[in-house]
């Protein structure tokens, strides 16, 4: 095998080396006074506590998918028992790569409270860093484990010198297609669980301790805001962690089982078009760090949000022009994808076209979420005349949301199709994907600053300090909503490829939609995100009934925590969200695995790649929608924060618009921090199952040819009935 090959792992090795760096920087700042250590120290044990319950029911599931796995492995001649080992890799890397996000974000939040003490600009620095951290190390691991699983399966099964035939490429793809399944398996286990963690405990908070209280969300007297503040790790760190890891492996393994079937006269043995992804990946990852050089601002006044864009672009800018030497270097001048001639050249233009549509969505995004834009601003106004009419305008601003980055979508693909095909289309997924570790380092600290914040207001630090946090929370909402855009982008690309691959594997040439099977599929693949975001949405509601008593409780039989007197159990709230996460989970993610599954055996191919389309379209629109309401209701409601006119008065917090902005809030947070930003990863995890279980149904009788021949059957029936009569 050419030597090149080890380089894609060596750039994970690197990544992990920054992070560990990083991560020492962030260790070794200032975490304040004993009082602020103290409330980190009960955040990070809640996080922990969390994490430990949640893995302790994952590590069922995952040894009994892997026995599973190995077995289905020895019954084709395409597949492999070693899948089995492959996935459980790819669900301890999944996890850890959680980890590493909550334990970084738990040591960072107060030492971010503390930098705010001094300045904005150290206050991003260590946030950031701390966000930096995260990104970089989900990225390392991700390069590393698919590029060293990539060269392991080749040195021990491909004797030293011998040709690699297709049965052999299939097995290794296959086997990468496990470390993806275990990557998503556990990623949407995690971001649901943590996501009906993190809401159950914010509208606990929200709706006693603001609204009921008049006290606010982050005071030391609301017996929820631990939990809240333990939610923001174990949801939008560790299970965002998970997440992103699940989606970077699931772009990358995309572009490779499309790669294996293009025939390239190179000098890598015909690897390079599976060679590619990872190696744009793994310089994506060292433009990323370069990247992060350039975060930095240098008074009160310097725009966070402009030095976390003149970081993004960086990285991208310089992973396009590196994209252009390394397709120029490893891709022969023409390349055939099933009947598809096209030019390395070619795959350059998609790579970038990758860059753009991800650049793009960010965009958008960030103006339907970001205060001060029109979109909300008009939530602000509706604000003035009540509750209802907040809703109303949040629900508006949501759907009208989706037009905009569908249509720079579909451009995406209509073009990068043009110029490489199919391959041209998931090498455009995997480009957006290049810059994943800058991506998530700024949704990361985000959290960060979210947690600083709240320390700083249990403390009773002063109101400048709080300022500051504030200031980055803002902008850190804002870039939570953008990188869940930039995920649903990547999920509507990756699947398109995963999909186009479970059409070549399962040996089918289209999925014909007269054919009343596949039309059937078809409607219930678009139901299936409106019942697993009812399962999330309606969990948390559960939940949050549950965290409301406990804090009405607390409130009405501890005497003396509205006078600082008495200190509330804050331990019986974060049990609450604990229990009610790990009950919650289950069933919107045994949907997600199973659905496939059901489908493909009992009716065949053709009919699965009819729910698989249904659930991407679907998938797409309910995961951009809830996202960017949840952004722009979250927003609305911090706009009161600095006073916000309404039709010539101005208004702050506490005033009635606020209260129904706080409503409006509540409402949007399961939608962007549980359901909606669980759809990338059921969009990908249902095609990867679906692709797995391509060799084992691709050869069976399927329903639609039985339902077919019935119906044949049925009219030569009534025809020699008509004859005789």
């Amino acid at each position: 095998m050419n030597s090149i090959i080890y380089l894609i792992p060596a750039f994970g090795v690197v990544g992990l080396i920054v992070m560990a760096v990083k991560s020492a920087w962030v260790t070794k700042q200032d975490a304040g006074e004993a009082k602020m250590q103290e409330l980190a120290g009960y955040i990070a044990n809640g996080a922990m506590a969390f994490l430990k319950a949640e893995w302790k029911i994952l590590a069922y599931f995952a040894v009994i998918t892997a026995i599973l796995l190995g077995w289905s492995g020895t019954l084709v001649e395409d597949s492999s028992p070693i899948i089995a080992v492959a996935f459980l890799i790819g669900a301890v890397l999944s996890a850890v790569a959680g980890y590493i996000g909550m334990k970084i974000a738990t040591k960072a939040n107060v030492r971010t409270t503390q930098a705010a003490r001094t300045s904005l600009a150290q206050a991003l620095k260590v946030s950031f860093t701390g966000g930096s951290v995260m990104g970089i190390g989900v990225a390392g691991l991700a390069i590393l484990g698919l590029g060293g699983l990539f060269i392991i399966f080749f040195n021990v099964f491909v004797p030293e010198g011998a040709a690699i035939t297709g049965i052999e490429m299939k097995r290794a793809i296959e086997v990468l297609a496990g470390f993806s399944l275990g990557a998503e398996s556990i990623a949407l286990f995690a971001r649901v669980g943590g996501g009906i963690y993190t809401k159950a405990a914010d509208v606990g908070a929200d709706l006693v301790g603001k609204v009921e209280a008049g006290i606010p969300e982050d005071d030391v007297r609301n017996p929820a805001t631990i939990a809240d503040n333990v939610g923001d790790n174990v949801g939008d760190v560790a299970g965002m962690g998970a997440d992103l890891f699940g989606s970077y492996v699931a772009t990358i393994l995309a572009t490779m089982v499309l790669g294996q079937e293009i025939s390239a006269n190179d000098n890598f043995g015909g690897l390079s078009p599976i060679l590619l992804p990872m190696f744009i990946a793994g310089m994506g990852l060292i433009f990323s760090i370069f990247g992060t050089m350039f975060v930095r601002i240098k008074s009160e006044t310097d725009s966070v949000q402009k030095a976390l864009n003149i970081g993004n672009w960086s990285s991208i800018i310089f992973t396009a022009i590196a994209s252009f030497f390394a397709v120029k270097y490893l891709l022969p001048e023409t390349l055939v994808h099933r009947g598809y001639e096209f030019t390395s050249t070619d795959v350059f233009i998609a790579i970038v076209i990758g860059l753009i549509v991800g650049t793009l969505m960010s965009l958008i995004t960030e103006y339907y979420t970001a205060m001060g834009k029109r979109p909300v601003l008009s939530i602000v106004k509706q604000s003035g005349t009540g509750h209802a009419t907040n809703i109303i305008g949040g629900l508006s601003v949501g759907m009208e949301s989706t037009v905009l980055p569908i249509l720079v979508l579909a451009a995406g693909i209509v073009t990068s199709y043009y110029f490489a095909g199919l391959y041209g289309v998931a090498i455009a997924a995997a480009g957006m994907m290049a810059t994943t570790a800058m991506q998530l380092a700024i949704d990361a600290f985000g959290p960060i600053a979210d947690n600083a914040g709240g320390i700083a207001e249990m403390s009773q630090l002063p109101e400048e300090v709080r300022h500051r946090t504030d200031n980055l929370d803002a902008v850190g909402n804002t870039t939570a909503a953008t990188g869940k855009g930039f995920a649903i982008a990547s999920a509507a690309l990756t699947s398109l490829a995963l999909f186009a691959a479970f059409v070549g594997v399962s040996g089918i040439t289209a999925i014909d939609i007269y054919k009343a099977p596949v039309l059937a599929g078809l409607f219930v693949g678009g139901m299936i995100p409106f019942i697993f975001s009812s399962l999330a949405i309606a969990a948390v509601g559960r939940a949050a009934m549950d965290m409301v008593n406990e804090v009405r409780r607390q409130f009405r039989e501890i005497p003396g925590i509205m006078e600082y007197k008495a200190k509330p159990e804050y331990e019986k709230c974060v049990a609450i969200s604990t229990n009610a996460s790990i009950r919650e989970m289950i069933a919107p993610g045994a949907i997600a695995i199973l659905t496939p599954v059901i489908v493909g055996f009992l009716f065949g191919p053709e009919v699965l790649g009819g729910l698989l389309a249904g659930i991407t379209v679907s998938g797409v629109l309910m995961g951009m929608f809830q996202s960017n309401a949840g952004g722009a209701w979250d927003n609305a409601k911090k706009s009161f924060e600095k006073g916000v006119e309404i039709n010539g008065q101005v208004y702050y917090k506490k005033s009635e618009p606020h209260k129904a902005s706080v409503t409006g809030d509540t409402v949007g947070d399961p939608f962007k921090d549980t359901s909606g930003p669980s759809m990338n990863i059921l969009i990908k995890l249902t095609s990867i199952v679906a692709l797995i279980i391509a060799p084992h149904i691709s050869n069976k009788d399927h329903a639609t040819v039985k339902i077919e021949n019935t119906k044949s059957e049925v009219v030569s029936a009534i025809a020699k009935d008509a004859a005789q009569k």
